[in-house]
C-alpha cells in the first residue's frame, strides 16, 4: 500500500474496489437474505455525490467461498489515504443502545430533561453532566459511537430523514456503520475495557480508537442501510 499512498497520476481505467469489511451472520446478527450468511463490504476510494466513498454490498454464502485470494488486487490510485481501511479484526460485542434524540417525541424528551430522573445513575457520570442531563442521555445511552451493526441511526449534523428502500418504500434499517473513531472525548463510557488507556505505548491508532485508520470527510460516519424486506434491493447510505 505504500505505492498507492504516494499517489502517482490519474488512472485512465477500471479501479478494484477495496475490501473494508467481512461479517460472518455467526458473529454478529444483521439482516441477510436466506441464501447467505457472510457479507463483503467494499468501497471505491474516491468521493461520489456526497463527498465519500461509494460501498457496494456483496452476499454470500460462506460454503461456496472457496477460492481466497493471498491479497486483493490493489487500485493503482486513490483519492485519499483515509480510504484505505488498515487491517484488524473485529472483536463483536453485543451492547445495547437508545434513539437518537431527535428521534423521541417531545414527551420523553422533556422527561430526559428533568435532572431527578438521573439521580440513581452512577454519580461519576451524572456529575459530568449536572447542567445537561440530556446531553448524558446523547453521549452515553444513545447511538453507540463505532463500527457496528444495527443499532439506531446516527443524526448529527443532520436531522432525521425518510429512510424508505429505493424500490419498494419498506422502510429500512441501520445495517452496518463504518465509523472514523470508536469513541471521541464525548463518548469514553463506551471504550470496551480490553482497550481502555493502560500503561505504556498505545497501539497504533489506540489514541482516538481509529484502529482501521479511516476517516470519512473529518471523523464522520457511512452508515449502510438495508431494506427489512430483502436486503437485495438498493441499499443506501447516511453521512453522519
Amino acid at each position: 500500500m505504500d505505492l498507492i499512498r504516494a499517489g502517482r497520476p490519474w488512472f485512465d481505467g477500471p479501479i478494484p474496489l477495496l475490501p473494508v469489511a467481512q461479517l460472518y451472520a455467526r458473529d454478529v446478527p444483521f439482516p441477510c437474505p436466506p441464501d447467505a450468511d457472510l457479507l463483503q463490504v467494499l468501497w471505491c476510494p474516491f468521493d461520489h455525490e456526497m463527498a465519500h466513498p461509494k460501498a457496494a454490498l456483496f452476499w454470500r454464502s460462506s460454503a461456496t467461498v472457496t477460492d481466497v485470494l493471498d491479497a486483493p488486487p490493489e487500485p493503482p490510485i486513490v483519492q485519499d489515504g483515509w480510504y484505505l481501511p488498515e487491517p484488524c479484526l473485529f472483536s463483536p460485542e453485543q451492547v445495547t443502545d437508545y434513539p437518537h434524540p431527535l428521534e423521541l417525541d417531545k414527551e420523553l424528551r422533556c422527561h430526559l430533561e428533568d435532572m431527578s430522573r438521573w439521580a440513581a445513575i452512577d454519580p461519576a457520570q451524572y456529575n459530568a453532566y449536572a447542567h445537561d442531563p440530556g446531553e448524558l442521555y446523547l453521549t452515553n445511552l444513545s447511538t453507540a459511537p463505532g463500527w457496528k451493526t444495527g443499532g439506531w441511526t446516527r443524526w448529527s449534523p443532520g436531522d432525521p430523514v425518510d429512510r424508505a428502500c429505493p424500490e419498494c418504500c419498506t422502510e429500512a434499517v441501520p445495517l452496518l456503520t463504518i465509523a472514523s473513531s470508536e469513541w471521541d472525548g464525548g463518548s469514553a463510557t463506551w471504550i470496551a475495557e480490553e482497550d481502555r488507556p493502560t500503561p505504556g505505548p498505545p497501539p497504533l491508532g489506540a489514541r482516538d480508537g481509529n484502529f482501521t485508520l479511516i476517516d470519512i470527510t473529518g471523523g464522520n460516519n457511512l452508515q449502510l442501510h438495508v431494506c427489512l424486506s430483502s436486503p437485495y434491493h438498493p441499499h443506501f447510505e447516511l453521512l453522519q
